[in-house]
């Protein structure tokens, strides 16, 4: 298939203490979440400034990406838009159609299937061409990568370091701690998200030979009555302590490809006070960022999509997913109305 540029879609954040409400009251539009939870949220951006690392963390994978189809092929140009802060989908979609770019493929920052990583990413496209009107670019979506070669191996890498970043004298009983976004338990039931969150625990655990290992969930957020994904990281951190199931862990948050505030705020900042409190040694893996093999996994999967009939990379036991989802594929949790964000929002921060 013929593709004359290539779309990234992310989720955006805020680069100021005056960008901080008016980014959440966009995330939050149409959505009934009381303003003082919102308040709280905005607080976790002001512990580092008012500044999300997200955006920047997207021009960095830009530029590697940038630079992976220079030297590899093909040398398309790159766009980039967001579905909640600058710069927005609709804007780059204008700008896009004014470059005379006719069909575009999006590469999104999410690795998994589920509504919130997939589905929302293209009702959010849809939306933005839609308001661009006549003349939009097409747009297809690659598809997820989770249990790609690329995106196991560069994990495994992150992993690798942060094991050996623990203290030799706690290296005795070490336990990694996959972790990932949780989501409503009505949002699971409609995906694979979970069975694919484990899909990537095995692959990475079975390389590393590491048998001490969990998959728990973090930035759990929405009304206290609904079921999340469970058990959530800070509670599974105090069990671990109390059944001297590790000597020190490895927090992995392989539900993520960008140290982005979830990560900064609620493992790097949460989760290491409770550590320090538990006295139980902690280091926190990074996540794929722009590592080389992660970049050239992007590139790969943008040459598979424009080569109908070439190798479609996959590990473990579920197999590649399919390039178009069918139009029932991932619903939303019930009970809840779509809305701008990819991530589920309520007393966690986003972005």
């Amino acid at each position: 298939m013929n593709y004359d540029a290539v779309l990234m879609v992310s989720f955006g954040g805020p680069e100021s203490g005056d960008d901080v409400i008016p980014f959440l009251e966009n995330v939050l539009r149409g959505r009934n979440v009381p303003r003082d939870r919102m308040l709280t949220v905005a607080e976790h951006y002001r512990h580092f400034g008012g500044k999300s690392p997200i955006n920047q963390q997207m021009r960095e994978l830009m530029g590697a990406l940038q630079a992976e189809l220079a030297r590899n092929a093909p040398n398309l140009p790159i766009y980039w838009g967001n579905r909640n802060w600058h710069p927005m989908l609709a804007d780059t979609l204008r700008q896009m159609k004014q470059d005379g770019i006719h069909k575009a493929l999006a590469f999104v920052t999410s690795a998994y299937s589920s509504y919130s990583g997939c589905r929302q990413y293209r009702e959010d496209i849809a939306r933005a061409q839609s308001e661009v009107g006549n003349g939009v670019p097409v747009v297809d979506k690659v598809r997820p990568f989770y249990n790609h070669p690329g995106f196991i191996e560069a994990t495994l890498e992150r992993v690798q370091d942060a094991l050996r970043a623990v203290p030799a004298p706690v290296r005795n009983k070490i336990q990694v701690v996959y972790t990932a976004h949780s989501v409503p338990v009505s949002m699971a039931s409609t995906c694979d998200y979970v069975q694919q969150l484990q899909e990537v625990r095995n692959l990475v655990s079975t390389r590393l030979g590491q048998t001490n290992d969990a998959l728990v969930y973090q930035s759990r957020s929405g009304a206290a009555g609904q079921p999340w994904l469970e058990p959530d990281v800070l509670d599974y951190l105090r069990e671990v302590k109390e059944r001297s199931l590790a000597s020190a862990v490895v927090l992995a948050p392989i539900g993520f490809i960008s140290d982005h505030m979830e990560v900064v705020y609620d493992l790097d900042v949460e989760a290491r006070q409770l550590c320090d409190s538990l006295r139980l040694p902690m280091v926190r893996a990074k996540t794929v960022g722009v590592h080389p093999k992660f970049v050239g996994m992007i590139g790969e999967l943008i040459v598979e999509r424009m080569n109908p009939g070439s190798e479609r990379r996959a590990l473990g036991t579920l197999g590649a997913r399919p390039d178009t989802c069918p139009e029932d594929c991932c619903a939303a949790p019930r009970g809840s109305v779509p809305a701008r964000r990819s991530h589920p929002v309520g007393s966690k921060s986003v972005g």
